[in-house]
């Protein structure tokens, strides 16, 4: 049985995010969805919170499961049990970090590979801080976003 891990901060999970996960389960056995509690990022959501509304979003999706972390991805990933990290990449700018992201991992565990996902087309624009721009500004994410997170995403801008 393999194991993949797809960690990121999901603040929000965007329909890309999505795509990545069922792309991504299509290949191994289990994906965990694993959301970051220590990003070097000014939050939206709180980790019960990106841990919530991922649970609700990939709910019925088979092989997909969302747990949260705090280590290195890699010590993460090794106490799961993946013996790989899914990262999707939506434009040549991405390429740079998550190769050097890779290349950081292989030195911490040379036994865990990196399997990149490129975006589907009509994600390659996506990333969670355009979504959390436009839905702070009052504009419509209906497009980019799962129903539910467009309802989170309202309560906490109309605070």
């Amino acid at each position: 049985m393999t194991i993949a891990l797809y960690p990121g901060s999901f603040d929000p999970v965007t329909n890309g995010h999505l795509d990545t996960a069922v792309r991504a389960s299509r290949l191994f056995d289990t994906v965990v969805m694993a959301v970051f509690d220590r990003p070097n990022k000014n939050l939206l959501f709180s980790t019960t919170e990106r841990l919530e509304l991922l649970r609700e979003v990939t709910r019925g999706i088979p092989r997909i499961r969302v747990e949260a972390y705090n280590t290195l991805t890699v010590q993460f990933a090794r106490q799961i049990g993946a013996r790989v990290i899914v990262r999707g990449l939506r434009a040549a700018s991405d390429f740079e970090n998550e190769f050097q992201m890779a290349q950081i991992n292989q030195i911490i565990d040379p036994e865990i590979d990196v399997v990149v996902f490129m975006a589907s087309r009509k994600y390659t624009f996506l990333s969670a801080s355009t979504v959390r721009e436009i839905a702070a500004l009052g504009g419509d994410v209906s497009e980019l976003v799962p129903p539910h997170i467009v309802g989170a995403l309202k309560q906490k801008f109309e605070r």
